[in-house]
């Protein structure tokens, strides 16, 4: 029904629809969980007229902050589909998802002396703050050793090889590091799979510093994504200094993959999911495509921690695993498609 829409109305309404389904999301997230609050109560402690730390110390920052991580996501994956000039790229195609990974759990077993009653609380007891800078330096070290090995940024195709190995190395590094200490393999392998249950109001703060440093120069990116994809000759001869460029997209989108992995660990198909399903909504203008897998992704990502939240409850899912479970099917229905166009 939305396709067959003026193309200006149809983007409006996408637009649109996105701000409700987070707002749905947000209310949504906020009342539902092991103790289902009524909206009244909700409002009344949003609006500080009742203490109710379930809402404010609980749900509302780990509802934020999700947001904040899909939307990090969702707007990384984008870039990278732009820049490979491929659909199937997500954010953790430079390695930065498992040089994060390895640094948060360097960070863990640095910590030491834990007992294994405390192990999964205590290891993450400083996640917002150390472990987010530990998450960036190997998210950083692993994109540039990426570049390195690639011999720059203007080696599309060997920039993928080179991440695929990279993240292979780096995944293998940080299971040898959770075997070395049996007292803390579970609680760094349930962040691994992807975990919001450690979100406060400190991952939040951090979440948004790091969005303030990577959204802005990413969003201004939409043109040259553009450019992009008629060709490198192309955009080289509309003037465009795509080495400079192609690094500025590197960097801030590798920044966001870093916060959003080491606040949450890695979250699988959100990044794919959102940019592909708003492209068939809103086309290939990554000037519009980029913010809109933003809110696409931010959206996504908290109806799965709702999912997560809810499916078994009291006890809860990792929410990596739910959108594993929700994007291994529509990848191979991707796969599928390019096949049968093929």
């Amino acid at each position: 029904m939305v396709l067959g829409l003026p193309l200006t109305l149809r983007r409006g309404l996408v637009f649109g629809w996105l701000f409700l389904l987070l707002f749905l999301a947000l209310v949504l997230g906020v009342a539902l969980g092991a103790v289902a609050l009524s909206p009244w109560e909700v409002l009344r402690a949003l609006l500080g007229l009742e203490a109710n730390p379930i809402v404010t110390e609980l749900r509302l920052p780990r509802v934020l902050g999700g947001m904040l991580v899909g939307a990090a996501l969702g707007l990384s994956g984008a870039a990278f589909q732009g820049l490979f000039r491929n659909p199937l790229a997500d954010p953790y195609l430079m390695g930065a998802a498992s040089g994060a990974a390895f640094g948060v759990t360097l960070f863990a077993a640095l910590l030491g002396g834990l007992s294994p009653a405390f192990a999964q609380h205590a290891v993450f007891q400083h996640l917002p703050l150390s472990a987010t800078l530990m998450g960036f330096l190997g998210a950083l070290s692993a994109t540039l050793f990426t570049l390195l090995l690639a011999g720059g940024v203007a080696r599309t195709g060997e920039l993928v090889l080179s991440g695929v190995v990279v993240g292979s190395v780096l995944t293998g590094a940080t299971t040898y590091l959770m075997l070395q200490d049996a007292d803390r393999v579970r609680a760094v392998f349930a962040y691994t799979l992807g975990n919001l249950a450690f979100m406060g109001w400190a991952g939040v703060k951090a979440l948004l510093l790091f969005a303030l440093l990577a959204l802005p120069p990413l969003l201004l990116l939409g043109r040259f994504l553009n450019a992009l994809q008629l060709g490198e000759e192309t955009a080289r001869s509309l003037g465009l200094p795509l080495e400079a460029l192609k690094g500025l997209l590197l960097l801030s989108a590798s920044l966001l993959v870093a916060a959003a992995v080491a606040q949450a660990g890695i979250i699988g198909f959100v990044g794919l999911i959102a940019p592909h399903a708003l492209r068939r909504l809103l086309g290939e203008d990554y000037r519009l495509l980029l913010p809109a897998s933003a809110l696409g992704g931010a959206a996504l990502l908290a109806f799965a921690d709702l999912l997560a939240r809810t499916l078994t409850r009291p006890a809860e899912l990792p929410v990596g695993v739910v959108t594993t479970l929700l994007g291994g099917p529509f990848f191979l229905y991707l796969m599928w498609r390019r096949r049968g166009r093929a």
